[in-house]
């Protein structure tokens, strides 16, 4: 067996790509997260979640929540509500229930969204919370 030691230089550098928090399939969690970076739920979770990451939901993952994060990629099952502060892609085998808030919104062919939408430019989304939507300027699907 052989060990090295590596400088302070030679450590590997964390990718940007790289995912910092992962829950499995079997895992079934109630609550509120936070986290940094990139999160993937591939189990259930009920509560909220919230941080200015990027939040993956897996084909397995079933998801009921208030969701603020910077990015959500949907390919489960989410109910609930989400403000995306950059966007929202519901892949073709995501399913989104509820209502949304988010300057850029890409459903893949296949995807379903079914609930209101708001689209705002980035700078003005912090002026109008989700739970204060006026239904003339929303759409409904």
């Amino acid at each position: 067996m052989s060990f090295a030691k590596l400088k302070a230089d030679s450590r590997p550098h964390r990718s940007i790509e790289e995912v910092s928090a992962f829950l499995g399939k079997e895992t079934h969690f109630e609550g509120k997260i936070t986290f940094l970076g990139i999160f993937r739920l591939d189990g259930r979770f009920e509560g909220e979640i919230f941080d200015g990451g990027t939040l993956i939901v897996g084909e397995s993952a079933f998801i009921r929540a208030k969701i603020g994060v910077n990015s959500i990629i949907i390919s489960g099952h989410v109910e609930g509500e989400i403000t995306a502060q950059e966007r929202i892609e519901i892949h073709s085998t995501g399913k989104f229930y509820g209502d949304l808030v988010t300057p850029i919104l890409v459903i893949n062919e296949g995807g379903i969204f079914e609930g209101n939408c708001k689209m705002l430019k980035k700078e003005r989304q912090n002026e109008l919370p989700i739970e204060n939507h006026n239904p003339q300027q929303t759409f409904s699907f």
